[in-house]
Parts: structure tokens; C-alpha cells; sequence
């Protein structure tokens, strides 16, 4: 069951969206997915390199390279707005969208995505918003896209 902060952030991070611009509610759960998703992806990658500081092995499935690190959720969030905006269009969106094997599922669900956030300023209010859940409970999860889906209706 949703809790009532979880359904605040949430309402919270719609309402940007709304006032930033993006009035369709579609393609507000797209965009607030695709930031969830890649907010995932670093917390994988996180997982992994815990695991092997603790063996003492290089990372096995690594989703960013050392390269990529400014790809990272937990670089670009603390950059400047422009930074952060100009990092998402020209690198953390395409990356998303590479993750996986070519010509895999996730690939071809991924071919048409695109990213829509129209202004720095929405974009960093979002992620900051974003990365105040807490997404440690796995029902947190379903709790959060239940009621994001409630809100088409």
C-alpha cells in the first residue's frame, strides 16, 4: 500500500512535469521511468562493485565504464542544471537506451525512446525529487507505478 509521503513525492515530481511543460500524463510516466530507470542503473552498478571491493575481483557485468562514470546517477545529479542537461542530451539518455544486447528485447523497446524533459531546470528539479525515494523496499516499486498509472485515469 502507497504511503502518504511516497504519494506526496510523487504528486510532488507530476506537478513539475505539469508546469514544466509536459501535460500528457503518458508521457510524464515515460519520462519519470526512464529517470527511475537510470537512477536503477547506477544503484546495479553500485551492487556490483560492492561485491567485487569485497572479493577482490574487478566487476563482473559492469554497466558503466570508468569512462562513463559522469553517466552515473550519483555524478550528474550534484552538477548544475545546464551541466546535468547537457550530459542527459548528449550521453545518459543514449546510454540508457544501449543498455543490453543489440537487437535484444530491452533494445527494441528502447529504439523509439526519446527524451522529452524541455528545460534544465525541470530536469534537475525532477532528479533531485527523484532521488529523495526511498526505492530500497521492493514494494515501494509497484506501490510507486500503481499509483502513477491510477493518475490516467
Amino acid at each position: 500500500m502507497i504511503t502518504g509521503e511516497l504519494k506526496s513525492q510523487v504528486d510532488r515530481i507530476w506537478e513539475a512535469f505539469w508546469t514544466g511543460g509536459i501535460s500528457n500524463p503518458l508521457t510524464v510516466i515515460e519520462q519519470f521511468t526512464f529517470l527511475i530507470f537510470i537512477r536503477r542503473l547506477d544503484e546495479a552498478q553500485l551492487l556490483e562493485e560492492k561485491k567485487a571491493n569485497m572479493i577482490g575481483a574487478p566487476v563482473a557485468n559492469a554497466i558503466f565504464t570508468e569512462k562513463q562514470r559522469e553517466l552515473r546517477w550519483n555524478s550528474f545529479k550534484n552538477k548544475d542544471p545546464e551541466s546535468m542537461f547537457n550530459l542527459f542530451t548528449r550521453g545518459v539518455f543514449d546510454h540508457m537506451k544501449e543498455i543490453g544486447t543489440k537487437g535484444g528485447v530491452f533494445s527494441r523497446y528502447m529504439k523509439g525512446a526519446t527524451f522529452m524533459i524541455p528545460t534544465p531546470r525541470l530536469l534537475d528539479q525532477v532528479v533531485q525529487m527523484i532521488d529523495k525515494i526511498d526505492m530500497a523496499d521492493r514494494d515501494t516499486k509497484g506501490d510507486l507505478y500503481e499509483y502513477l498509472l491510477s493518475k490516467i485515469e
